[in-house]
């Protein structure tokens, strides 16, 4: 009895190491996608091209820690000792982490457009626009990292109001570069930025309900 008590201590020892590690990382990956979505917007609107450099070869990083996150859930997943609870949590972090590296994804190609100048060429009313846009989506994604970490389903609403804003801004931009007060290309490469900023804050609402979901049966 002795033996079989000290087993099931060092099984869960081990759980809760496993579960410790994915939520680190996680949290990690939040951080990343939120600076880099910070820093390809600041790179876009400030012409800084060596910055956005940088931050386009981060996106390796993102993709790294993803698929080390996404080993490490699966071989929890296959372990036959995974309770019910540990489970759900398991198949959470799973729909989640393609969610992440889609979002490091777009902040690289914003990143990318900064690269090529495009803030520049972009109308000072686009400009302010996409400028209301990055900082929107940024705080749509500290939120939504907020909520993982704490557990919380206060910041859900939020997310969401703050996702219906970033909505409301994309058509601005829209209807802005549909005006023709850019350059052929130069809209093109607009409108493109104006939907990888919407997709970022899609994104943001899909993380932030499967959070609320797992908070909602776990507790």
């Amino acid at each position: 009895m002795h033996d079989e008590s000290l087993e099931a201590a060092v099984q869960t020892d081990a759980v809760s190491e496993t579960f410790g590690r994915i939520d680190h990382e996680i949290i990690q990956l939040f951080a990343m996608v939120g600076e880099g979505l910070a820093g390809a917007t600041h790179a876009l609107l400030a012409g800084d091209r060596e910055a956005a450099r940088v931050l386009a070869a981060s996106d390796q990083l993102i993709d790294t820690l993803y698929r080390e996150v996404d080993a490490l859930a699966q071989h929890r997943l296959a372990e036959r000792t995974t309770g019910p609870k540990e489970l759900r949590e398991l198949v959470v972090v799973l729909r989640m982490l393609p969610e992440l590296e889609r979002s490091g994804d777009l902040a690289e190609h914003i990143a990318r457009r900064a690269i090529r100048g495009l803030g520049a060429e972009l109308s000072p009313r686009a400009r302010g626009l996409v400028e209301q846009m990055g900082e929107i989506a940024c705080e749509m994604w500290r939120k939504t990292a907020d909520a993982y970490a704490e557990r919380s389903l206060d910041f859900a609403s939020q997310v969401e109001e703050l996702d219906d804003e970033l909505d409301e801004l994309h058509m601005l931009l829209t209807a802005e570069i549909a005006s023709g007060s850019m350059h052929l290309p130069v809209a093109i490469e607009g409108a493109l930025v104006a939907r990888f900023y919407e997709r970022l804050g899609d994104h943001a609402v899909n993380l932030s309900r499967r959070i609320s979901g797992l908070v909602s049966r776990t507790s």
